[in-house]
């Protein structure tokens, strides 16, 4: 086993637990490949979590009969999608999309209208079980929030990584639904990480991987970066986040006197140089 600068794995089984050698491909001792592997991993400890799908695997799991079939959640034909499950999303049906739309890619999904206070009631059983982690959860809607673990190693006896893994196992056995976790060292990155392994994921993000993430997205990619300010950036030649990122700090105070400044701030904390 190879441990980081803070004592910790570098490479663990997402469901025994166990350590393991950073180039591990399955756990030598229960057999899963669901392995979680990061050079960063023991010091990153802000995550992301988001419920997959969750409308559609709520109804999946009060229905077992629904288990293997698409299924879509939302209104009449002239309504959208709320939800899809992953199943339905192979065919092309995506949230907010229009029903009949949705339905003529996938005419036989089974098609659930919502039930909110079920949702809530299931939203704040999650919740509940995120709170028992740490008291500095953000939610950021019924199914998705912001877990900050600093400072929690000696209260779990084990790394952030580990207790996000151990909480996704409890999730998925106690409320029969199941999450994905991203982990990195501040939100945006957590964010942008809980996306990268889906469902069912988790996604470490360090510092380094972020930069080079992040290199060859669109200027627009950033926070407070919006069509007109993406615009006078592609014209002074920073297209890409890449661009900015090679930029010197003072020519870029220079030519874009108004907001110069915020955008390397933003561009820093984007990048992880505001960790910690």
């Amino acid at each position: 086993m190879t441990t980081g600068p803070s004592d910790g794995p570098l490479c663990f089984c997402r469901d025994c637990l166990d350590d393991l050698a950073f180039t591990s491909t399955r756990c030598s001792t229960c057999g899963s490949p669901r392995l979680a592997r990061n050079r960063s991993l023991p010091t990153l400890a802000i995550a992301h979590i988001d419920c997959d799908a969750f409308y559609a695997t709520v109804e999946k799991r009060n229905n077992p009969a629904l288990a293997d079939k698409p299924v879509i959640v939302g209104g009449g034909r002239r309504g959208v999608v709320l939800a899809a499950c992953y199943t339905a999303r192979t065919y092309g049906v995506r949230s907010a999309m229009p029903m009949f739309k949705a339905l003529a890619l996938c005419p036989f999904a089974a098609v659930i209208p919502p039930d909110m206070a079920k949702y809530v009631r299931v939203g704040r059983e999650v919740r509940a079980i995120m709170q028992a982690l740490t008291p500095l959860v953000e939610p950021l809607s019924i199914d998705e929030a912001f877990l900050d673990l600093s400072g929690t190693q000696r209260v779990h006896g084990m790394i952030p990584a580990k207790v996000l893994a151990k909480f996704a196992t409890d999730v998925e056995r106690k409320l029969g639904i199941t999450v994905s976790v991203g982990l990195s060292c501040n939100k945006f990155l957590a964010k942008i990480a809980s996306d990268l392994d889906k469902p069912r994921g988790f996604a470490a993000l360090d510092q380094d991987e972020a930069r080079i993430m992040l290199a060859d997205k669109p200027a627009g990619f950033m926070f407070g970066v919006g069509p007109a300010t993406q615009q006078r950036l592609s014209e002074r030649g920073f297209r890409t986040i890449g661009d900015l990122q090679r930029a010197d700090e003072i020519e870029m105070m220079k030519q874009f006197p108004a907001e110069g400044h915020r955008l390397e701030s933003v561009l820093k904390f984007m990048d992880g140089r505001f960790c910690g």
